[in-house]
């Protein structure tokens, strides 16, 4: 006997089936949406999507919508698409949430820049978008969660975190004090310090955390979300599990980077970063935690092994703690 999971997303599934045959009998066409990469030594991965929009339809420049409106499209699974990497053009398929997700090998003439320039077509429409690069000398690297960690949500508070997320406007949003000079700091070095923002939240955020970093001033980077639909096995992703198996693949991806893990004490950063940090200690240089339950205060610093872990209110405080760790013998 199938599960209840299990027959509510068949039941999605053909209503977005549905939906889409009726969409295209009216002239809707697959546009692509183009999301930062990541990338190191002769190898990037490109990350995009692809929906089904009305023919001339822009859905990138739907900037001033709220959340919840956000979250009405339609994707086009199983979709061709060309992903244009410098002079190198590789063919991939969208996967059955409308997802690109693909490794593609660079030309030795990129390797070794900090950025480089990618281009999704599909069916006549094109996006563009960057992929990050480790720098062939980059020994660190910074790996950071968004809500409540960057960006104010108040996870504590579900109805708060809700109305913000789903209601609020997207140039409302407020950033945690003193994280984007925290950021700053953190990627100030000779050679470009790759940044991955890794979230629990969907892929339809994506154009608007991707601002909203911008606008607040925090380095840009690659940015790993998830999809909120209904899974064959379960009602709701796994965040848990998007993020352990995220910071897995970083060890295969990039593997001369040491990571700064950042979080914060609302969801379960605090646990799958001390894991990844017992698993793999000579890839974490630190762990540091935005703690909302002490609104104030100093930092606090415990060890795990040699990795450092500091919790503190806010991106000043922890700012201030990693300066001085600098002088320990594992600096940070």
């Amino acid at each position: 006997m199938s599960s209840l999971p299990a027959v509510a997303y068949r039941w999605e599934t053909g209503v977005r089936d549905l939906l889409a045959r009726f969409a295209r009998r009216r002239g809707w066409t697959p546009t692509v949406l183009a999301h930062p990469g990541y990338g190191s030594g002769g190898r990037v991965r490109v990350l995009g999507r692809v929906l089904l929009a009305p023919a001339g339809a822009r859905p990138e420049r739907r900037r001033p919508l709220p959340g919840w409106q956000r979250l009405l499209t339609l994707e086009s699974p199983g979709t061709q698409v060309q992903v244009h990497v410098g002079g190198y053009v590789a063919q991939t398929v969208s996967d059955r949430n409308g997802l690109v997700d693909v490794t593609v090998d660079l030309p030795t003439e990129l390797q070794g820049r900090g950025q480089v320039p990618v281009v999704l077509r599909v069916e006549g429409r094109s996006a563009g978008t960057v992929a990050h690069l480790a720098a062939p000398g980059a020994a660190q690297g910074v790996v950071c969660d968004l809500d409540d960690t960057l960006l104010v949500t108040g996870m504590t508070s579900p109805l708060l975190a809700a109305y913000r997320t789903l209601v609020q406007l997207p140039t409302r949003r407020r950033a945690v004090p003193g994280m984007s000079e925290l950021l700053r700091e953190l990627t100030t070095a000779a050679v470009p310090v790759p940044v991955v923002y890794l979230s629990n939240g969907p892929w339809n955020f994506a154009g608007s955390l991707a601002r909203f970093l911008d606008r607040n001033g925090f380095p840009p980077g690659a940015l790993l979300l998830t999809d909120w639909g209904v899974q064959p096995d379960r009602w709701f992703r796994d965040g848990r599990a998007h993020k352990r198996a995220s910071l897995r693949r970083l060890v295969d991806d990039v593997p001369s980077v040491r990571w700064t893990l950042l979080g914060d004490t609302t969801e379960h950063d605090p646990v799958l970063y001390r894991e990844f940090a017992a698993q793999a200690p000579d890839r974490v240089r630190a762990i540091l935690l935005r703690d909302l339950a002490v609104p104030d205060g100093p930092a606090r610093v415990e060890w795990l092994g040699s990795v450092p872990v500091v919790s503190g209110p806010d991106g000043l405080v922890l700012r201030d703690a990693v300066r001085a760790l600098g002088g320990r013998d594992q600096p940070v």
